[in-house]
This record gives structure tokens, C-alpha cells and sequence, in this order.
């Protein structure tokens, strides 16, 4: 077999690879990532959390994270049976990745905002712990709407379908597009929010260590007071552990894909030939496969660190599925009998 037979049949054998994995690993991803962040956002939503600032923003996370993953993988495993009609019209391309990278966005930085957060209550200042409450997350939470949209607003001008030469046929227009928008992606959207992450989230270990341990009151009428505070620091301290978890697991899925996007677009005008065109795209591939695993990991990090009071909520929820489920099921066989 001569060089360039071998070369044809490399590029066929990682093209078909590829097309597999969109049909049948995106399947498993959207599978335990919806499935996840639905059971996330239902067990975040109980009362147990509801006062806790930084379980608020993993609420919402979660739920950018559940968008995220319905806008970009149901395209990509469509595309494994059927066309992909956002390579091949523009609204439907500049509307998806517009949604997509959006609450991508959204879901990072109010993960930065959770460590902002952490680090707040675990200061030994007392002024900086005061600034930990509801209501200012409930005001970043805002703020990080009203950034992500700013910042990838332009993707209705830069990108559009049917584009040749590109990772994807839905990609930038220009090189000056391609150049913008890509390395928004990189940083604003995933580098910068994960360096925040990485940033506050060892301040927040660092407050930990210096912080004095507080004496626990002995007089037993205020026993109820204790317990309830001993609960509120049980949910910190979880909170805490899932966030510096996450982190770390959102550093390996999610710089990948930033850094192969960058890549791509410096090295656009390079002559490649059609086998390093076709491993360029393998690996671009799976890191955006991997970007998706980080998107739906975080009802699993809560589930592994998020402690007994997690994992009582999340059996809670289940036992009251199936007991409505139960309820159902004995309902429709009594008004069939």
C-alpha cells in the first residue's frame, strides 16, 4: 500500500470515528448530563438549600448547564442519523451557538461567583462575610446574564453556515470573525472564569486554615440555636468541598476545547494536508465532546462531596418520584377496573 493510499485510509478511519462518536458517545453524555443537572436543580430547589447563597448559584448553574447540553448535543447527535440543518442554514446556526456559548457563560462565571462567594464567608473579616447573603447573589446572578449575552451578541454577525475550510461548517465568516469570536470562547468564556475559580478557590482554602476555631456554647437552652448552626455549617462546608471539586474537573473537560479553538484559528492559513486536517479534527472533537462532560458533572460531584444532607435530599426526591409514580400507575388501574 503506497503512502498516500495509507494517508486516504487514516483520514476515512478517524472521519468515521468521529461521526461515531457524535452518535453514540453524545447520546451517553446527554443522557447522565440531563439527567443529572434535572435531579441537581430539583434537589437544589428544596428548603434545605434555599437560604444558602452559593447553593443558589449552583441552581442556576445547573440550569445553564442543562441548556447547554440540550443546544449542543442534540444537534451533534442528530447529525450522526440525519443533516444537521445548522451547518446548512444560517439563523439556525448564529441561534444555536448564540444560546449555546451564552449560557455556557452564564453557568462559568456564576461558578466564579460560588467561589467569590465561598472565599466572602470564609474570611476571618467580618465585613467580607456580611457581603455572602442572598440578595447579592440573586445581583450577580444578573450581572452574569447581562455580560454573557453582551459578549457573544456578535455571533449573529460572524458566524454563518455552509462555511469551507473550517472545524465546522457553521464557524466564522471571515478571518477577523473567526479570530473574535474564538478567542472570546477561549477566554472570557472558559480560561478566564476557570482562573477566577482556580484563584479564589485556593484563597477560600487559605481562609479556612487561618480561620479560629470558635468555641460551641454549653448552656442547653440554646441547643435548638446550636443545632441550627451546626446545619448551616454542615451545608457551607459541603458547598465548599463540591465547588473546589468542580473546579478541578471543570479545568480537565473545558481548557481543551478553548485551546484547540484558538489553534484552529491561528493555524487556519497553515497548508496542512488531508490527514492532519482529518487528526485536527478528531481531537477538536473529542474536546468538545469533553467540554460537555464538564457541563453535565455536577450532579455527581454533589452526589460524591456533597455530604449527608445531599444525599438525604436526592433520596427524598427519588422516594417521592416513586411514590407518585406508584400513585399513577394505581390510579389508572383502578379507572380501568
Amino acid at each position: 500500500m503506497s503512502s498516500m493510499d495509507w494517508d486516504a485510509t487514516l483520514v476515512s478511519i478517524l472521519n468515521n470515528t468521529s461521526s461515531q462518536l457524535n452518535r453514540y458517545f453524545s447520546i451517553i453524555i446527554f443522557a447522565f448530563g440531563t439527567i443529572g443537572n434535572i435531579l441537581n436543580i430539583l434537589v437544589l430547589a428544596e428548603k434545605t438549600f434555599r437560604s444558602n447563597s452559593c447553593a443558589l448559584l449552583f441552581l442556576v448553574s445547573s440550569m445553564a448547564n442543562l441548556v447547554t447540553i440540550l443546544s449542543g448535543l442534540i444537534p451533534r447527535m442528530l447529525s450522526g442519523w440525519i443533516s444537521d440543518l445548522t451547518n446548512t442554514i444560517s439563523w439556525l446556526c448564529k441561534s444555536r451557538l448564540f444560546l449555546l456559548w451564552t449560557v455556557r457563560t452564564i453557568a462559568l462565571w456564576i461558578i466564579v461567583l460560588a467561589a467569590i462567594d465561598r472565599w466572602l464567608l470564609t474570611s476571618t473579616h467580618i465585613q467580607r462575610r456580611q457581603f455572602s447573603t442572598l440578595r447579592n447573589a440573586y445581583h450577580g446572578i444578573i450581572m452574569a446574564f447581562i455580560f454573557s449575552i453582551i459578549l457573544n451578541v456578535e455571533l449573529f454577525y460572524c458566524y454563518e453556515a455552509n462555511v469551507i475550510n473550517a472545524p465546522s461548517k457553521c464557524y466564522g465568516r471571515t478571518d477577523t470573525c473567526r479570530l473574535i469570536t474564538d478567542f472570546s470562547y477561549a477566554f472570557p468564556t472558559n480560561i478566564i472564569p476557570i482562573f477566577f475559580m482556580l484563584v479564589f478557590g485556593i484563597k477560600t482554602i487559605l481562609n479556612v486554615r487561618h480561620t479560629r476555631k470558635r468555641l460551641r456554647p454549653e448552656n442547653t437552652s440554646t441547643a435548638p440555636i446550636v443545632n441550627q448552626t451546626n446545619r448551616t455549617k454542615k451545608i457551607d462546608r459541603y458547598m465548599l468541598v463540591s465547588l473546589l471539586t468542580q473546579v478541578i474537573i471543570l479545568s480537565i473537560f473545558l481548557l481543551p476545547s478553548a485551546i484547540l479553538k484558538v489553534y484552529s484559528t491561528l493555524t487556519i492559513h497553515y497548508n496542512k494536508s488531508p490527514l492532519q486536517n482529518a487528526i485536527e479534527n478528531f481531537i477538536f472533537n473529542i474536546g468538545v465532546l469533553f467540554s460537555y462532560i464538564g457541563s453535565g458533572s455536577t450532579f455527581y460531584i454533589f452526589t460524591l462531596c456533597g455530604g449527608k444532607l445531599y444525599r438525604d435530599a436526592v433520596r427524598n426526591l427519588m422516594k417521592q418520584i416513586l411514590m407518585r409514580i406508584k400513585c399513577k400507575i394505581s390510579e389508572r388501574t383502578l379507572n380501568q377496573t
